[in-house]
């Protein structure tokens, strides 16, 4: 058998290199990250599930047991079939939504071609968002379609709906939409 110097070479670094990494026991099979529930007596825990997209995952919270209720830790839930304690990093700052005293407290409303946000009332902007509604779905209704069918709909609002409501809420709200005569009604978890 003819070897060449080159071939030779390759080969003891080939060999070299397997025995010197071979005996550390490192493996290239995939390995599983688990969380470490972070054990806090002084704290209720709750579950919960992340808010920011539609994967949905598994988050324990602990609250401080003196009555205020206050989020003080929130981590991924090792129990949850989703994740398996594994956060993101939104949901691993997701403490941050509710403590987090640089978040509005009340409304906020830019008035058109206007530079500036303006605090104003919970009343002043459900009923403005109740008039605006109402306004556009009246412009906008359609009793029949172009073939004479009934269709008793609008086609000038749509809805994204949230993947932090559960079952009951969304049945709701729904039904809610669907009584406006919307058309366009889609999930957060279909896009």
């Amino acid at each position: 058998m003819s070897v060449s110097r080159r071939q030779f070479l390759k080969l003891t670094a080939g060999a070299a290199t397997a025995s010197a990494f071979g005996g550390l026991g490192l493996s290239l099979a995939p390995t599983t990250a688990k969380a470490q529930l972070l054990k806090l007596h002084w704290a209720k825990q709750s579950t919960s599930v992340c808010c920011y997209c539609a994967v949905g995952c598994g988050l324990i919270v602990h609250t401080a047991k003196d009555g205020q209720g206050r989020a003080i830790n929130v981590e991924g839930d090792p129990d949850h079939p989703i994740n398996e304690g594994a956060l993101c990093a939104k949901g691993a700052s997701i403490w941050q939504l509710a403590e987090n005293d640089r978040r509005p407290s009340t409304p906020m409303y830019r008035a058109p071609y206007s530079d500036k946000w303006e605090e104003v009332s919970w009343e002043w902007a459900y009923e403005q968002i109740a008039k605006r509604v109402k306004k556009t779905r009246d412009e906008s209704f359609q009793l029949k379609n172009e073939k004479g069918e009934e269709v008793n709909r609008t086609e000038a609002i749509a809805s994204v709906g949230s993947a932090a409501i559960d079952n009951e809420e969304c049945w709701i709200y729904q039904t809610f939409l669907r009584s406006l005569g919307l058309v366009f009604i889609e999930h957060q978890a279909r896009i």
